[in-house]
């Protein structure tokens, strides 16, 4: 009998037979032990023509009981009456009358940045309570952001999700699906899957120099900026935090902290172009706290220009000359000679 047949529906039996006639024929039927589907008719609709129904009383569920048993027995009128039985088993039919059912209604799965493509992320579990092809589900994606399109697939068997292609944490740091499981009927249901990505250090960190001054002149005041840059690091986490250093041989430079992820290279001390390098070749690295640890480097070359800081300096202090008294007029008598230690027109001389 199908689960969708409605109370009040009948469904006629086979009589018994009594060899016996009148009052000693068949009077009545009865079912034993009673429950609450079925119950026994029987009348006669013209003369002769008897008749024997099970009457559904209430509709039949086949998750809830799929088989009904019962034993139907038919009695006569004699003194002492006389019985017969026999044992009815009804077999519930299913419907398609229940749509699949997932066990969450929002799986989460995390996957690292770097897995290789084919492996598994989630998997998602409908079940149904049909039976047969009513209950046979199967899996397929309901909805995809255009940025997950291609980077998932799912076995429409077993609802397993797999990656097609690697995933890059700093392109999307989430994923949401959406997956629909349909039964051989056509019903079907829809979950959510929210697939979060987990950053792997796969980035160096970056030196960007936003400004810088160079040449400079060899007089710059203690603590004068040079050059402002930012260090970034697309990773997250400890992945992504930052420490910066500076290679400078002869300490006339340090970094300092401006704001966020911005750095200061400062002068420290007073520069001397006649006593240092005209130029000064630093490099600046910036490593993260990843692990394995990743780092990025950049050079910066500052040139040093002269100032007039340095008087001429004469060769003796003291010249000590011997003339003779007959010298003519315009004859070379001595010469003197200065230098001076910058240079350009800070070091051109000129003798009074």
């Amino acid at each position: 009998i199908p689960e969708t047949s409605n109370p009040g529906s009948s469904f006629p039996l086979e009589g018994a037979l009594d060899l016996d006639v009148g009052i000693n024929g068949i009077q009545a039927y009865s079912i034993a032990p009673e429950n609450e589907y079925f119950s026994v008719s029987f009348g006669s609709r013209s003369e002769g023509d008897r008749y024997v129904e099970l009457v559904l009383g209430k509709p039949l569920d086949r998750e809830e009981q799929a088989e009904v048993s019962f034993i139907l027995t038919a009695v006569d009128g004699g003194s002492p009456p006389r019985s017969g039985t026999t044992q009815i088993h009804i077999v519930v039919l299913d419907v398609n009358d229940n749509a699949p059912v997932f066990t969450q209604e929002r799986y989460i799965g995390k996957v690292l940045e770097n897995a290789r493509e084919g492996s598994v992320v989630l998997t998602v579990v409908a079940t149904d309570r049909d039976i047969g092809s009513n209950g046979n589900i199967s899996y397929q994606f309901s909805q995809v952001s255009s940025q997950s399109n291609s980077a998932f697939s799912i076995d429409p068997r077993n609802g397993e999700i797999k990656l097609t292609k690697p995933l890059d944490f700093e392109m999307a740091e989430k994923h949401e699906i959406s997956v629909r499981a349909t039964d051989g009927g056509g019903l079907s249901a829809i979950c959510k899957v929210l697939v979060e990505v987990l950053d792997v250090n796969d980035n160096a960190p970056e030196l960007v120099v936003s400004s810088f001054s160079s040449p400079i002149p060899e007089n710059t005041l203690p603590g004068t900026v040079v050059a402002l840059f930012a260090v970034r690091d697309r990773d997250a986490g400890a992945n992504g935090k930052i420490s910066c250093a500076l290679e400078d041989l002869e300490l006339l430079f340090t970094l300092r902290p401006a704001y966020k992820n911005y750095y200061e290279l400062v002068t420290v001390s007073a520069l001397d172009r006649e006593k240092t390098a005209q130029n000064h070749h630093l490099i600046l690295t910036a490593v993260d706290g990843g692990d394995p640890v990743r780092s990025g480097t950049t050079q910066i070359k500052i040139e040093v220009t002269d100032a007039n800081d340095n008087t001429p300096v004469f060769t003796k202090e003291i010249y000590k000359v011997r003339l003779l008294e007959n010298l003519p007029e315009g004859s070379l008598a001595f010469q003197v000679k200065a230098t001076d230690s910058d240079e350009g027109t800070n070091a051109e001389i000129t003798y009074s």
